[in-house]
């Protein structure tokens, strides 16, 4: 019951939101929804009784051709409700396991190794047959790379499938053979939501723009050429220190889920097409550039008949470079959630460590390119905390929210759920798109470069003795 209170209650804030707040991605759509709102209220005070015949006419209309419309209705709650209980079982029958990695005292490896990992082990291989989707409950399987803070004490997991275990084991070690790879016990599961005491605040991280926009990645900070480590710049270095820089009694949890993005078809389960991110992306150089996607070549001519060409910046050429180096790359549907916790004397950091665990994102930002901005979380949007405040209820239904929020976002993370049920989408329209160039960039095994300290590392290997030592 609270859960569904906790629903209506931000489906409210949502509206608020469209009525009252400036849309920027689509301007119009704010002008129409309150337009539409008004009209509506309008027609519902002044004209009653043409409401109630057009009821009565819609409902005989609506009777006569119940044949027609009610199978096509039972076939789109059905197949979702049936789909939820295979894949209920698909899922137990599935199981999980959480890897721990433990690094070296040096890594010499770039990002580019990462990437590497990701085009070849997150692969996308789902249900090939209607008999796999509709009966099995098969689905593509996704994985869930974390970084985890114990008090500063900074670990890298991995969770997957057990029978993908092997495949995962592999590939790593084919890139980072000096790193140790041991399972691990569910740190999540062992450290309960809800006792007295303990404050925890949960939030997803989201990118600012569309998805045919990429973030500043590690090419893009030069980790890719050969330099000296003392002048190289790691992009995840911010997010290490934060998380290294925790207090006794503060705990925070960065989980990255991806899935390989394929495409939608009936035989993955999906009743609809949507449009695909690279036929936005070649839109976006397409207008960028200025040009006719079927010519390409500029729409507009001179006065001779030779088309102009566009001058562009030295910002925008980066732009279409990084589009188009992403279109060439392996994409991921991926949805990134971080929960914060403080108890005892640590509470006294709360209001310091939620800002820096924010801004340990923004370091991928850059004005002409995309980047992480703080999505929905789990203390109530802050539009509905505005309509609250009119009614003088705002700090005590704040209080239970954010229990009620909380305790999801924490089963959530848990479960590793996004893309399928209990927690489909959870608070969000849909999961991003990253490539693999992208992926590697938020989450890899820091070189030198990265000093922090409180990073779990593997102890040092002994070698073997050379073969011509004499007995």
């Amino acid at each position: 019951m609270g859960a569904i209170l906790g629903d209506i209650f931000n489906a409210f804030g949502t509206l608020v939101t469209y009525l009252f707040k400036k849309d920027k991605e689509n301007p119009w759509r704010a002008y129409f929804f309150r337009a539409s709102a008004v009209g509506l209220f309008v027609y519902a005070l002044w004209i009653p009784d043409m409401l109630a015949q057009i009821f009565l006419i819609s409902s005989a209309w609506a009777r006569e051709l119940a044949p027609l419309w009610v199978p096509i209705l039972l076939i789109f709650v059905f197949v979702p409700l049936w789909l939820r209980y295979v894949r209920a079982g698909f899922f137990e029958k599935t199981g999980y396991v959480l890897l721990e990695i433990k690094l070296p005292r040096e890594i010499e490896r770039s990002p580019k190794a990462m990437e590497l990992f990701f085009s070849s082990a997150v692969w996308s291989r789902g249900s090939v047959t209607f008999v796999d989707t509709f009966w099995d409950g098969k689905v593509g399987p996704w994985y869930s790379f974390e970084i985890a803070s114990f008090g500063g004490d900074v670990h890298f997991f991995v969770w997957v499938w057990p029978k993908l275990r092997k495949i995962i084991e592999t590939q790593i070690y084919a890139q980072y053979p000096t790193v140790e790879i041991s399972e691990a016990p569910d740190y999540a599961a062992r450290y309960p939501y809800g006792p007295e005491g303990r404050f925890m605040w949960g939030t997803h991280i989201k990118l600012a723009k569309p998805d045919p926009y990429p973030i500043k990645t590690y090419i893009d900070y030069g980790l890719d050429k050969e330099e000296e480590e003392e002048i190289k710049v790691d992009p995840i270095t911010p997010t290490l220190e934060f998380l290294g820089g925790l207090k006794k009694g503060e705990q925070c949890w960065i989980q990255i889920l991806a899935q390989a993005h394929q495409d939608r078809s009936w035989v993955h389960g999906h009743l609809f097409k949507k449009p695909d991110w690279k036929d936005e992306a070649k839109d976006l150089v397409n207008d960028i550039l200025m040009r006719d996607p079927k010519t390409k070549s500029t729409r507009k001519e001179s006065a001779t008949g030779f088309p102009i060409m566009p001058t562009l910046t030295e910002g925008e050429k980066e732009q279409v470079s990084a589009i188009e180096r992403s279109l060439n790359k392996p994409a991921y549907e991926c949805m990134i959630r971080a929960l914060y916790f403080a108890e005892g004397d640590a509470q006294s950091e709360i209001q310091k460590s939620i800002p820096a665990l924010v801004g340990a994102f923004r370091q991928y930002s850059a004005d002409n390119f995309n980047g992480f901005k703080l999505g929905w979380y789990s203390d109530l949007a802050d539009e509905t905390k505005d309509v609250l405040w009119f009614t003088g209820f705002r700090e005590k239904m704040v209080a239970i929210f954010q229990k009620i929020y909380g305790k999801q976002m924490y089963d959530a993370y848990r479960r590793r759920s996004f893309f399928h049920y209990p927690y489909r989408f959870f608070h969000m329209n849909k999961p991003f798109i990253l490539t693999a160039e992208e992926l590697a960039t938020i989450y890899h095994f820091p070189g030198k470069v990265a000093a922090t300290p409180t990073i779990g590392r593997a102890p040092s290997r002994k070698g073997e003795p050379p073969p011509n030592l004499p007995v």
